[in-house]
């Protein structure tokens, strides 16, 4: 008999390891995923930050714990997954969310800087995407990872951001999710993206101060920023088992800005 919609979004009894979770969008996926019932493990470079965090999630009747660490460092990134495992048991759940950027024109832009971005960005999705993988969910034959990606890695540069290192990665991402989506789906792995528009985050602040609220959204169909509901639907529907046939997937949650910038 099939299930009735309810059960299918419903997370209860499974485990989401979240990074870049402090703060932002992987906050706003961490309400999502805890409150269709699931366990969260959030973290973030900033134990102050994950403190308020947890105690945020725990104020609105959410399991949550957290664990400090650096995803652009290897040793960081396995001893998350690691403790996460020990800590919690399977992790069903892998949101690939923590993310750097840096701002220079092309250039001018430092070497040293693209390393930072691209370590953090690309290559920190894939060391913990593996060891989660080979932790846990390969031997299970089931998982479900989702990796932040953005509109800035679908066009060449929206509304002329200097960010060079910032928009290759997250292109970068979009191809490692197809990929993995084509590799992993033989064990029961689902893998796929959300691309972001423009959310009133701290990593945004310095484009709303640059360029302006007014002219960030002039060029929304939908006329204004994404707010803390936004990337709640689309995350629930990847994690769970509604979302069981979608796999090597990107959608776009931007008020409609990569239409009229004609990527979608």
């Amino acid at each position: 008999m099939a299930r009735t919609v309810q059960q299918l979004f419903d997370l209860k009894g499974q485990t989401a390891l979240i990074t870049g979770g402090s703060r932002g969008l992987g906050l706003y996926m961490a309400h999502a995923l805890g409150e269709a019932g699931a366990r969260i493990m959030l973290s973030s470079r900033k134990a102050d930050d994950l403190e308020q965090a947890t105690a945020e999630l725990q104020a609105a009747g959410i399991d949550a714990r957290w664990i400090a660490a650096d995803c652009a460092k290897e040793d960081d990134t396995r001893r998350l997954a690691d403790e996460t495992l020990q800590r919690m048991g399977a992790i069903d759940i892998l949101v690939n969310n923590a993310g750097a950027t840096w701002g220079a024109p092309a250039e001018e832009h430092p070497v040293a800087a693209w390393d930072k971005v691209m370590n953090l960005n690309v290559r920190g999705y894939f060391i913990l995407s593996q060891q989660v993988a080979n932790g846990c969910m390969i031997a299970r034959r089931r998982g479900r990872i989702i990796n932040v990606s953005s509109i800035a890695g679908l066009n060449g540069n929206p509304l002329g951001m200097k960010t060079i290192a910032y928009n290759t990665s997250k292109t970068a991402v979009i191809g490692f999710t197809r990929a993995l989506a084509a590799e992993w789906g033989r064990f029961g792995i689902t893998v796929n993206a959300i691309c972001p528009g423009f959310f009133r985050t701290k990593m945004a602040t310095y484009l709303i101060d640059e360029l302006g609220e007014d002219n960030m959204t002039a060029g929304a169909p939908l006329g204004r920023l994404g707010d803390d509901e936004d990337l709640k639907g689309i995350t629930l529907l990847y994690a769970s088992e509604a979302g069981k046939h979608i796999t090597g997937q990107w959608l776009a949650v931007d008020g409609g800005v990569s239409v009229v910038l004609g990527a979608a």
